[in-house]
């Protein structure tokens, strides 16, 4: 019987080697990704059945990255494993198609525990979080439009970059695109944000948690 397939995603590699150690015994860790560009790549190449990411990661956050994963494998199981405990980011990690939310501070067990929970249909979220707190932020977004939703999806990924301290050509290499198209863009952000200048852009990105400066 083949074993379950996971990959794991975060920029500190003591945490993805920890994860793997502890989840190899009983599962096969396919791969680990140090960004969220990377973790979309793998998994569209490996496949995985689960996926075990971090929020705040380089060059694309985990939020964005594990909804154009669900994007091309939709079921695909994705668990967050974070030290954010805020409730409502959580909520915008299961709107983002999450099957599970665990903070770092959780015990080893809860990570595997998790992992069992997701493959069988069910959600999971680290006891220390108020599943309540959750179901409100997620009963909000119903009645409000998250204001992130004015920008696309590309425009995201360019604010991200930008507020990340990317340079334009920077930006243009990665997103593989021109500078003056990187221009548009950064023009199009302003004006939908009414923002007058990069610090705001970058204000804008971190309360937004697009970021984790």
């Amino acid at each position: 019987m083949n074993r379950t397939r996971i990959l794991l995603a975060d920029d500190h590699n003591l945490v993805a080697e920890l994860c793997k150690k502890l989840l190899e015994t009983e599962y096969e860790v396919v791969g680990i990704a140090t960004d969220g560009r990377a973790l979309v790549r793998a998994a569209v190449e490996l496949k995985p059945d689960v996926i075990i990411a971090d929020v705040g990661m380089p060059l694309l956050n985990g939020l964005d990255a594990a909804q154009q994963v669900k994007q091309k494998l939709p079921t695909v199981k994705i668990i967050f494993l974070t030290m954010n405990p805020d409730p409502d980011i959580a909520a915008e990690a299961f709107r983002r198609g999450a099957s599970a939310y665990l903070v770092k501070t959780s015990a080893a067990s809860e990570v595997v525990a998790s992992v069992r929970e997701v493959l069988r249909g069910k959600t999971y979220v680290s006891p220390t979080i108020p599943r309540e707190m959750i179901d409100l932020s997620l009963w909000q977004h119903k009645k409000l439009v998250d204001e992130t939703h004015k920008l696309t999806d590309r425009q995201r990924e360019v604010l991200q970059l930008l507020a990340e301290g990317k340079g334009m050509k920077e930006v243009a290499a990665i997103l593989n695109m021109t500078t003056r198209t990187v221009a548009f863009h950064k023009y199009r952000i302003m004006e939908v944000l009414g923002t007058k200048n990069n610090a705001d852009l970058v204000k804008y990105a971190v309360r937004n948690r697009m970021t984790s400066l």
